[in-house]
Parts: C-alpha cells; structure tokens; sequence
C-alpha cells in the first residue's frame, strides 16, 4: 500500500524523487547499454590451488615474502560460485554497477544490480569515507534456478545450464524489469575506500555487515595453515545443504599491511588464493553412444546418458572426445559410469564402473558411415578424428554457417545456433552466400512463430552490418582448416585481398612469416574446390568485402620492423592486445622464438619461451621496458 502511494507521489512531483527510492530498482530498458566502466581498483582474480600440498606452497611463499618472524594469519571463506560485481558510492548513494570484466575494466549493469533487494541504495554511518566501493559475488539461489527452468520445461523452451550461468545471463539482461523476475542475491566481501577504518580483512567483513550489506556468515580467522585446511574440509562436506552453489574456499591473509608487502602478480595477488573442492561426481547409466559432425567434417562421440543431476544441472550427455580416449577407459554402451564436470561446467566421462557391466557387453567400435549424410567416414594418417568428406553434409552446413555468423568472425547477431538450425532444416541457407539472400524471405519469416518484424528487421540489420567487417575476419570467417584468427591477419594483411591469395601458389603462401606448408595446403586446397569458388563469387556479389584498407604509413618507431614474441602474462594488457598494438606500430609478432627474433616480451610467469630467447642471445624486454617503449612510440 505505502509502495503504491509512494508510486503516485513521486509520478505528480518527479522533482521529489530521490536516488535510493524504492521505486528506483527497476528503471528504464532505454538507459541501460552496458557502457564500460574502468575499475579505479582492479578486479583481480585468485590463483587456484587444488592440493593440500599446494595450500601449503602458497603459504610457505606467503612467508617468505614477508619480514623473517612475522606472525600470519588467515581468513577463510566460502568462494561462492557467481560473478563479481563492483558497487560504487557516493556520499553514501548507490551510484555505478559494474562487472569484473578484464579486471581493468567491466560493463555497467547498474539498472540491473539495483534490482537485487540485498543491496542497500543507502547507506548512512558516521564513519563512511565520501566515496566507496563495495565487491560482492551475485548468485542464484538453487530453489530460484530450479523453478524458473521448471517453467521453461512447461513453455517448452529451452533450460538454463546451471545458476551460475542463469545469474550471468540475469545481470546482462537488457531490460532491468525482466531481471527483476529473476531474483539475484548478493554475499559482500571487501570494502575499499582511501582511508579504510580497519587493519584486517576479518574487520573488513564485520564493517560490511555494519553497513548492512550481506555477508557470508561462514567465514573464520586462523593463525596457521593446518587449521585453514581442517576447516576447508569441513565446509566442503557442507556444500551439498547449502541454498547456493560454492566451489571452494577463498584464503586471504588477513592482515592489509601485509597485504600490501606481498603485493600482486599480473592479475592475480601474492596474499589469496582459490582452494578449490573436488569436482563433484555421479553415477550413472550410459544408454548409448551416439557420433555428432561438426563444421569441418569431424565426428565426435558424445555419451547419451541416463538423466542425473550434477552440480547445478541435470546431465544427459557427456563428450567422449575422440574413440582413442573411448578405447583407453574401455566405454561401453549399458556401462554404468561416473561423470564429473571439468571445471564444474562440461561433463565428462571419469571412469566405468566395471563391477556393474552387462555379461553381453561388447567394445565400441569407429563409425563406419557418417551418422548425418551417409558418407563413408575417413581417418587421416597421424589424426585421431574420423572425417565425413561431404561438404554437403546438412551438420557440417550448419556448423560452417554458424561460425561464419559468430562473433569472433562476421559477427552476425541474431544467427546463432538454433536459428542457423531452424533455416538450413527449412532450406533457407545451404552456404554462406543464402545468409546475404534472406531478406528475399522477409514475408516467410513473418509467418514463423519465433519471428516479429522487429527480430527480422534486427537479423537483416546485422547481416548487412557484416559486410562490411575488414578482410581478415572475412577469411577467418570462411572456416578453412588451420586458418585461425591469427593466420587469417597474417594472410589478409600480406596479400591485400582475395583475389590475390587465390591465386598465390603454396610457396608464396609460405613465404608468409609464420605461415607453414599444413596452412598453405589447406588454404590453395579450400580455393580449388568449385563449389566454394561459386560461393565466394556469390558473396562478392552480396557486396562482402574481401580487400583490406591500405594501412596508413606508420612513422618510424622502436617497434615498425621488428620481430616480437610475448610470453607470461602481462598486467596493463592481454597478450592478444599488446600483439595488435605491436602490429598497428609496424611490427610483427611471432608464436615462437628463433634466430630471426629481435625481442622478447616478458611477463608474469614467461616460461620455455624466455628460456629459448637467453639460450638464443635474443633481446629481453620486462613489461615496464615494453611499456616504455609504447609511451616513446606515442601509445598512452
């Protein structure tokens, strides 16, 4: 009652509405566009640790990092399985919400956060700073995540795959009122400000619920390593009764001071790590093995499975990777197997259970035929997949289709898996060029369910867009074998255009640095087949663009000319980055190290690459030499 009288007051005086209203939860889809936002501290992520000898490493370097004699102490708490998000405060107003991101910089989700009720948009306390930032975990509780795949299940539409992903989806959803029906929960953990009215992260926790915001209740303070480890064991025979998902527990060194000796590497701090539990496991039957084709012909075994839940999420099918990794565990149909999921996020086959096999049980045997098109299947000398050789095969169109439409190449949006499913069955796509003729059945897509003017206007939008992406993500983009991301630059950027590259021979291909006979073969062998010259005829038409921009002249720097190879992992940028960053200022990079390398860049833990440079007498530069190098070369 008082929630809707409230509504009515602040509609006829919007001059009185203040910020931390209670109306102010659920704002506007129209403002909410996930611009980025620097983080002012980084978001750095925890090292894992999975080993009782390995907690005890982390705390011996602890140790030795700090002053002989120190005492240390630990605390212990819950790693809740979600993702970490930043609040921001001002005079003791919510003000920012934003992702981890690359730790540097995330997203803002602020309308999005506002929705989650456990997150104060007030806070009023004698001792607040001006400006704050609170870190906190946003979860899904289990009942929440079951209940709404429930309901999916009753539409007939399709399930989340566990709360963790549900949650992730929830906070980048662009309208704040849909996340609002999807109730998100939040555990707190840090408090930051420049003068912070407590020495300890064990105070930290206690000011936090001061404050009001929520925190974990299970979290201790111990003074040595043994008894971390004691009560990580215990939390974790603990997990399975808790409301939420946690894979592990979060150990910090408890004192700031000495936080702030042990310091950071890369993106990563010396004073905490990430003990993780064990993957969880379940039994099951496994009913069958089927073999799925994939975009280049490839088939794959997958585990079709008797339905068993499992870390969040029912499971009904498990990768069995290649029939090798099939014969080394010996699977069988009507096995009863234990399944784990990696990283709690795919499902795999760990072992059979041999005690629990039928009399009549027989081995597996490789696929005679491809399971799609009929095909007789190949297996390369040397490889472990078995191939089916029809481009025309309807699975390999799909997976062909669906790539090319992904982000990382045209970028598409709108043409994902299903969508791509639904046209190649329907008979709208069979190559690359049918996604450029779709707007020629504008009146059939308005006949289908899944279809509004506004999602078809979208889809056309986006395919039109894609045009005009430059010519190395067009040949990414294309799915040649062994043509990733990285050779198709190398490539578009040597040769200009298409035009020119289908006609280079292989020893002009491998003239390309970094560019080896297997790529050569595969590019001249892709560009002599007629039916992809007929589709690349029929996308040039489309008006795809398949030249690159003549680069600007770059003026002379330390990098224009020069060979570079990165290894470790820098702070300021990805290695990804730092590369294109490198080739924007006229350098090259290189994957490996050789003679023909003038530097290497090193970051955090360079490994056998560093070590071949200083056998090689090659030049070594440290992140901060790089970074100066950059500052000299005009990059800020």
């Amino acid at each position: 009652m008082y929630y809707k009288e409230l509504e009515r007051l602040e509609r006829e005086n919007p001059e009185l509405v203040l910020p931390d209203s209670p109306t102010q939860r659920v704002g506007s889809d129209l403002e909410n566009s996930f611009n980025s936002v620097p983080h002012k501290y980084p978001m750095l992520s925890l090292a894992n640790t999975y080993s009782e000898g390995e907690l005890f490493d982390f705390d011996r370097r602890v140790r030795e990092g700090l002053p002989p004699g120190e005492k240390v102490e630990y605390v212990a708490e819950y790693k809740i399985d979600g993702l970490s998000v930043s609040l921001l405060y001002k005079n003791g107003i919510f003000t920012t919400g934003a992702t981890r991101g690359d730790g540097f910089t995330g997203e803002d989700v602020t309308l999005n956060v506002k929705t989650i009720r456990s997150i104060p948009l007030s806070v009023n306390d004698e001792t607040l700073p001006e400006e704050f930032e609170v870190r906190g975990e946003v979860y899904m509780e289990k009942a929440v995540f079951e209940g709404i795949n429930s309901e999916r299940l009753t539409k007939g539409e399709k399930t989340f795959a566990n709360p963790r992903n549900l949650a992730s989806g929830t906070l980048k959803l662009l309208n704040p009122a849909e996340a609002a029906e999807r109730p998100l929960q939040i555990f707190t953990y840090y408090f930051i400000a420049k003068s912070e009215p407590y020495g300890t992260q064990y105070e930290n926790l206690g000011y936090l619920q001061k404050l009001g915001f929520r925190v974990n209740p299970e979290y201790r303070v111990f003074d040595n390593m043994n008894d971390v480890l004691k009560y990580c064991r215990t939390l974790e025979e603990k997990r399975d009764n808790l409301p939420y998902e946690v894979d592990g527990v979060v150990i910090k060194v408890n004192r700031f001071s000495q936080q702030e000796i042990l310091g950071n590497i890369a993106k990563s701090p010396r004073w905490a790590c990430a003990f993780k539990f064990k993957a969880k496991q379940a039994t099951t039957k496994l009913k069958s093995i089927t073999w799925q084709v994939g975009r280049t012909g490839a088939i794959t075994p997958v585990a079709e499975l008797e339905p068993v839940f499992l870390a969040g999420s029912t499971i009904s099918r498990a990768t069995l990777h290649n029939f090798d990794e099939i014969t080394r565990k010996d699977i069988r149909s009507g096995d009863t197997v234990r399944i784990e999921k990696g990283g709690d996020v795919i499902p795999k086959v760990v072992e059979v259970v041999l005690d629990a096999r039928p009399a009549d049980s027989k081995p597996e045997v490789p696929p005679e035929f491809c399971p799609v098109c009929g095909t007789e299947v190949y297996k390369p000398e040397g490889e472990v997949a078995f191939y089916c050789e029809n481009s025309e095969c309807a699975a390999q169109i799909k997976g062909r289709i669906e790539h090319f439409a992904s982000r990382t190449a045209m970028d598409i949006e709108g043409l994902g898996a299903s969508i791509t499913s639904l046209f190649v069955d329907l008979g709208y796509l069979k190559t690359y060029a049918d996604i450029y003729k779709l707007h020629e059945r504008v009146e059939e897509l308005k006949n289908m369910e899944r279809f509004g003017q506004k999602s078809i206007d979208n889809l056309l939008a986006a395919v039109e867009k894609s045009k005009t992406n430059p010519f190395h993500r067009v040949l990414f983009a294309l799915g040649i074998r062994f043509v990733g991301a990285g050779a198709a630059r190398k490539l578009a950027d040597h040769f200009g255009s298409l035009s020119r590259l289908m006609e280079a021979t292989k020893e002009e291909i491998t003239a390309v640095y970094e560019i080896g006979d297997s790529i050569a073969e595969s590019v001249g062998k892709f560009f002599s087949d007629p039916h992809n010259q007929h589709t690349i005829e029929e996308l040039r038409k489309a008006g795809v663009n398949f030249e690159s921009q003549r680069p600007e002249e770059v003026s002379d720097n330390f990098f224009k000319g020069k060979s570079f190879v990165l290894t470790g992992t820098l702070t300021k940028y990805k290695r990804e980055e730092a590369g294109e960053i490198i080739l924007s200022l006229g350098g090259k990079t290189a994957s490996s190290v050789s003679k023909n390398t003038d530097f290497v860049i090193a970051g955090e833990s360079a490994g056998s690459k560093l070590e071949k440079a200083l056998k090689l007498g090659v030049q070594v530069l440290s992140e901060e030499e790089f970074l100066q190098k950059l500052s000299e070369a005009g990059v800020k």
